[in-house]
């Protein structure tokens, strides 16, 4: 790590940069060395790649925070391995915070008991969801594709199948209450005598014990371990929505169902293309010889290049539509148009030659008048009346 630039750095802004900041830096950077701008130049490729990881990490809330307090360290891909469930204890086994409680205070309700009926324990529930973040460039996005995601997941423990029980035992039934799962108490009081239920106490509500636990999953019958999920990424999705992956969450218990795989999806801001909503904006510089006189020209597009003619006599800011050059409307039909806005490239540094010939233009252009024009016409030169 001691031969990486700080991330901060690499798009030449402060720690405490606003998101809209991030972005533009990026934007600027990236377009300083985009590889079509440079082409061959190796320092200029590596470059970008750097402008890429590092703005791949400050635009995500959570590497970024991470980056912040621990460094390369925090987003590194192995960073919390050893944490174990949860990235911050050290358990090797899965645990649900609901099991805990339950545990503890049985529901709260006991089994017909004061405080109405509590949640029976070896009912099947559904697993809990799990979040995952996704990072995709502007033509990803816009186009679709396939990624693939590391997650940490509860699944069934492969040892136990779930039983909980160590390899060759088996659960047994709770001899404090029978199998049954409750334990019934008598009280004396100035009522008579009253009978009460509540969760057995050995067994948790469950009926049955495990007297020699499965090592792995130390009897709870889940693991937590890291798999890889593929995600198919519909065309059109923006930054910031979020796509639900049915059945890849965490596994149930006693016969429950999976929660869901939610990634919320991050994409990149291109060097060239703006998008707004399902259209595409991009900004072309013309000479004014091409302005003025009509030509053809070579539009880049997220399709790749195509050609278009402006007109003669075009003018600064016109906008032209590129029909069905946008983005796909996402899970449906059509797509967005590309909006191309025309600015006049204006030259800086002239030969006397080429003054000559401008001062020559512009006097044959507007005779009558000093400095050119028509006698009729109001000031403003060769470009016309000044718009509002």
């Amino acid at each position: 790590m001691a031969d990486k630039r700080d991330y901060y750095e690499v798009l030449e802004i402060q720690k405490g940069a606003s998101e809209d900041e991030i972005k533009k830096a990026y934007r600027k950077m990236a377009k300083k060395y985009h590889p079509d701008l440079n082409p061959g130049d190796k320092e200029a490729e590596a470059k970008f790649k750097e402008v890429g990881e590092a703005y791949e990490v400050l635009s995500d809330p959570d590497k970024r925070a991470r980056y912040d307090q621990y460094g390369f360290a925090g987003v590194d891909p192995n960073f919390g391995a050893g944490a174990g469930a949860g990235g911050g204890f050290g358990f090797d086994g899965g645990f649900d915070v609901g099991d805990i409680f339950s545990s503890i205070f049985g529901g709260m309700g006991g089994f017909g008991g004061f405080g109405g009926q509590s949640r029976n324990p070896n009912a099947p529930r559904r697993g809990s969801d799990i979040q995952a973040n996704l990072t995709l460039t502007f033509e990803e996005a816009a186009k679709g594709c396939k990624k693939t995601v590391d997650i940490q997941r509860i699944e069934v423990c492969p040892e136990c199948a779930g039983s909980g029980a160590a390899k060759g035992t088996t659960t047994q039934s709770c001899p404090d209450c029978g199998g049954k799962g409750t334990v019934t108490s008598t009280q004396r009081t100035i009522l008579g005598t009253m009978q009460s239920q509540r969760p057995c106490p050995r067994c948790g509500g469950k009926g049955q014990i495990i007297p020699t636990p499965c090592q792995k999953c130390k009897g709870t019958g889940r693991i937590r371990r890291p798999t890889k999920v593929d995600v198919d990424i519909p065309a059109g999705i923006d930054d910031r929505q979020t796509l639900s992956i049915r059945g890849e969450g965490n596994k149930g218990s006693n016969g429950g169902g999976a929660g869901d795989l939610r990634v919320s999806v991050n994409v990149r801001s291109h060097p060239y293309f703006e998008r707004d909503g399902y259209n595409v904006w991009y900004e072309m510089n013309v000479s004014f010889a091409d302005a003025a006189l009509g030509a053809e020209v070579k539009v880049p597009t997220l399709d790749g290049n195509v050609m278009y003619t402006i007109p003669a006599g075009t003018q600064p800011g016109t906008v032209f539509k590129l029909r069905d050059r946008g983005i796909p409307v996402l899970n449906g039909r059509g797509k967005g148009d590309q909006l191309v806005r025309v600015n006049i490239e204006v030259p800086k540094r002239l030969t006397e030659r080429q003054k000559e010939l401008l001062r020559a233009f512009e006097a044959e252009l507007n005779p009558g008048k000093p400095g050119g024009g028509r006698p009729d016409e109001k000031p403003g030169g060769i470009f016309g009346k000044k718009k509002k």
